[in-house]
Order: C-alpha cells, then structure tokens, then sequence
C-alpha cells in the first residue's frame, strides 16, 4: 500500500503528468513521469507522488481493482528511487490476467532514466 503523502489525488496532478511528462511503455503498462521544476522555498525534501489509471478496458470491477492493488505494491518499493517532487503515473492497457511486478520496476526505470534526460537536455 502506499502511503497517503505518496498517493496522487488531484485530477489536475494526472492531466500534468500525462499531458507534460516523460513517457514510456511496456507490454501491459504505459508510465508517464513529470519532475516538478518549482523548487521549494523551504529546505524539506518533497517525496514523489503516484497514481494508477486503470479503465475499464482491464476487466470487470474485480479484476481492476486486483489490478491496481498488485501494481500498488509493486511500486512502492520503487516510489524511494523516483526524483524527489515527481509524479509518476501508470496507465494499465487492456490485458488479462498476465501481470509481473518486475514489468513494474522496469517501466519505472525507464521511465525515470528518460525524464532525467530529458530535464538535462531542456
């Protein structure tokens, strides 16, 4: 489970990620990351935040939320490794009951490496 400061709730948060953040893709997943630019005032560091998309397209009710909680757990240990003051989202495409968490890690890899490269070359 992730913790509540580590949960993305704001619908405006997902349309930043989604629209402005780095992308990349994996067989079952799509992972969009945003490295906020705004640096805080005060010296505490932000942990980053995550959230799942998970449409109907998955399956019923049961299946998606089977989903979302296994894809949960399989980014928690991972949310410490993301940039401080990021958004990370996965998007879970139309599947069945094929799930991985190593497809998890992966995707969050290679989603970081690409946004970091990119706030380097921007």
């Amino acid at each position: 489970m992730l913790p509540k400061d580590a949960r993305l709730t704001s619908s405006s948060d997902f349309a930043r990620t989604t629209k402005s953040g780095s992308r990349a893709t994996t067989d079952h997943f799509v992972g969009y990351l945003y490295i906020n630019p705004a640096v805080n005032q005060s010296d505490e560091k932000v942990s980053a935040k995550a959230g799942l998309v998970i449409s109907k397209a998955v399956g019923n009710s049961v299946q998606r939320h089977r989903l979302a909680r296994r894809v949960r757990h399989a980014i928690a240990p991972n949310l410490s490794t993301l940039p401080a003051n990021s958004l990370l989202v996965i998007r879970a495409l139309k599947q069945g009951e094929s799930f991985n968490s190593d497809e998890i890690t992966r995707l969050i890899k290679k989603v970081t490496e690409r946004a970091l490269k990119n706030k380097v070359t921007a």
